[in-house]
């Protein structure tokens, strides 16, 4: 068993170690191994380490701890993703908050090219689910990754219909890999395995605790591009998935509802104080993310605006374009080597070029 990665798990079961802590011991240690292998002295002069933090780490014994969940994991077929891994979510890496460890479950790429998470209300009406059916269909031209989180009405109703049109749909847990929950969409996520998964940053055996909800939300919200609120009520999870949403800089949307319906307050709240764009069909979505359906005249249009471009705006393209996912200016300033001022002016001049899409975190990606 690979030891840097069980030091990895271990530093999680260390008390009062947190996301940021865990990347703040390894970063200054230069790996989760290393950090292990400190004197006490030295752990104590490291920013947010105190006497209790580092007796637990010098003691060693989350060490044990993280082999029996190594163990756990190939018992229920999950992978164990740490932030430095290249699977992880690159689109959670732009968030402060993001986990530092994730549990996966099924046959799933968190990291294509166009993400959609829709979220509402428990007690979805015929309205809602109607526009969740209606979205799906109109989205399978895109081939989304789809992101919920498994609950009851429009979360589920979401899955559901990913799974019917043949969309790769992801569920983001409260809970342990182990406890599927609400336990009545088990049958709904053994069928997201196929082609999709699950998710959560929970260890083996937590329950889904009233706390682990809005830190399950954060996940939804940094994962996707585009954030669809279905129905919602005055308050509930939905909207403060929204509010996370909008401070990770992400688009939302919301389905507009009738005045006065108690399912269509948050919706038609969050589009009144502009915390979400009107969304009456994929076209709005479409129009807002500057998303085209591929094809070969978009390929024809594309070699044509290539053949036109200055060599510096080809060799940053090509690198983009070779990636196929999000890249950060500082990779491209490696792989360039072009210093980030120059790549600054290029990356503007791609972008209205309509080439090269800016993400959140200064990261870029080709069309």
């Amino acid at each position: 068993m690979d030891q840097e990665r069980i030091s990895f798990m271990a530093l999680h079961f260390v008390p009062g170690v947190g996301d940021f802590l865990v990347k703040q011991l390894v970063s200054y240690c230069g790996s989760a191994e290393a950090v292990f292998k400190q004197s006490r002295g030295r752990l104590l002069k490291i920013p947010g380490i105190g006497a209790i933090t580092a007796n637990a780490i010098h003691h060693g014994k989350t060490l044990h701890d993280a082999e029996k969940e190594f163990r756990k994991a190939e018992r229920e077929d999950t992978h164990i993703l740490f932030f430095t891994d290249k699977a992880y979510p690159v689109r959670l890496k732009t968030i402060d908050d993001a986990p530092s460890v994730l549990y996966v479950k099924g046959n799933i790429n968190l990291n294509l090219s166009k993400t959609v998470a829709i979220v509402g209300t428990r007690q979805a009406t015929s309205y809602g689910k109607e526009q969740v059916e209606k979205l799906l269909e109109d989205l399978v031209p895109h081939q989304p990754l789809i992101i919920s989180g498994l609950a009851y009405g429009i979360d589920i109703h979401a899955h559901k219909q990913a799974i019917k049109h043949g969309l790769p749909t992801v569920g983001v847990l409260g809970s342990g890999m182990d406890i599927i929950y609400p336990a009545a969409h088990k049958d709904t996520a053994k069928k997201m395995i196929n082609n999709g998964g699950l998710l959560t940053e929970n260890h083996f055996g937590t329950q889904p605790d009233a706390h682990n909800f809005p830190a399950r939300n954060r996940i939804i919200a940094g994962m996707c591009d585009a954030l669809i609120v279905v129905e919602a009520a005055a308050k509930g999870g939905a909207l403060i998935t929204a509010e996370i949403a909008n401070s990770y800089n992400r688009d939302v949307f919301a389905v507009p509802g009738n005045i006065g319906h108690t399912y269509s307050e948050g919706c038609n709240k969050l589009i009144k104080i502009n915390k979400a764009n009107l969304l009456m069909s994929v076209k709005d979505l479409e129009y807002i993310m500057n998303w085209n359906v591929g094809g070969e005249k978009a390929e024809a249009q594309l070699r044509l605006d290539l053949s036109s471009l200055e060599p510096d705006e080809q060799a940053v393209l090509n690198v983009l374009l070779e990636k196929k996912t999000p890249v950060m200016i500082d990779e491209l300033s490696v792989r360039t080597g072009m210093g980030q001022g120059l790549l600054a002016s290029l990356l503007l001049s791609l972008e209205f070029k309509n080439l090269v899409i800016s993400l959140p975190g200064k990261m870029y990606k080709g069309r």
